[in-house]
């Protein structure tokens, strides 16, 4: 197995393609497509970098896999799929994500039930990268739709947890539940200790002045600052709600999540051939 990460610093979000050198087969998980909100431009620079790794090494793309409905990046997916082809996945409760958003966007017409995606993952479901062996936990919490991804010795996160001196995943998105997130890390940190975790977002800390990526179990479970040495479950759903009273809503949230819900699509054409990002005015 080989990994090769890509980092956006518009979002601070870490891209994974994952390979099978025997196969060749690889999978991508939580791509990136630039967007500036204030020309309500796109860009594909990030996606044109995985791409290009793709094709460099003779890999076939099997799965463009997502962790989660992202509130701070779109996903890439259809434009790699177009290019590259694979199958996109994500977890199976992605309708009580559709559903939230169909009713604060007034989708009327948006489907719920996930089909917009090609494949749903149920908790627990195996499945191949080549000759990789991979399974899926559903990990809610930050989202009720997060789930994470084992790929043999490797473990990806999404936004579950953070680098250990950066803690955890915030709660207060709708859907999200501070207790429902601690017992999904439990999950995680049940697993074995050697296993590394990839985790998709880091913006650095007073520790250290440089991004980072991997961290294993063993570290979180010891020196992760909201849930290391067996904090208690009261403690941390006291800490993540009142630290989250004080975080600002993400830059891309309302864009993104208007986009990836659709699995990366854009909303539909308007008669004039334009398409739109709604934003909800005094809502959230």
């Amino acid at each position: 197995m080989k990994i090769e990460s890509f980092f956006d610093t518009q979002s601070n979000t870490f891209s994974y393609v994952v390979s099978c050198e025997e196969t060749k087969q690889c999978a991508i998980i939580d791509s990136v497509k630039n967007y500036d909100p204030a020309s309500g431009r796109t860009d594909t620079q990030c996606a044109d970098d995985v791409i290009e790794y793709i094709e460099k090494n003779d890999f076939n793309l099997q799965w463009i896999l997502e962790t989660h409905i992202h509130a701070d990046h779109l996903s890439a997916a259809p434009y790699i799929k177009d290019k590259l082809g694979g199958k996109t996945g994500i977890g199976s409760h992605i309708g009580d994500i559709q559903k939230i958003f169909k009713a604060l966007l007034a989708e009327d017409d948006f489907k719920t039930d996930g089909r917009q995606f090609d494949h749903r993952f149920e908790d627990g479901e195996k499945f191949k990268i080549g000759n990789l062996n991979a399974h899926v936990i559903h990990t809610p919490g930050h989202t009720p739709a997060c789930i994470t991804f084992v790929i043999e010795d490797a473990v990806f996160v999404g936004d579950t947890l953070f680098m250990p001196d950066s803690g955890t995943a915030r709660c207060d998105f709708p859907g999200g539940d501070a207790k429902t997130l601690y017992n999904s890390i439990k999950k995680i940190l049940s697993l074995p200790e050697d296993y590394r975790i990839f985790i998709c977002h880091d913006y650095g800390s007073s520790q250290r002045n440089q991004v980072a990526n991997i961290t294993t179990v063993k570290e979180e479970k010891e020196k992760n600052i909201h849930v290391g040495n067996n904090i208690c479950e009261d403690d941390f759903v006291r800490m993540r709600s009142e630290r989250d009273s004080t975080l600002k809503m993400p830059f891309l949230m309302i864009p993104s999540v208007q986009v990836n819900m659709r699995a990366g699509a854009m909303p539909p054409v308007e008669k004039n051939g334009i398409r739109y990002i709604k934003i909800p005015v005094d809502v959230l």
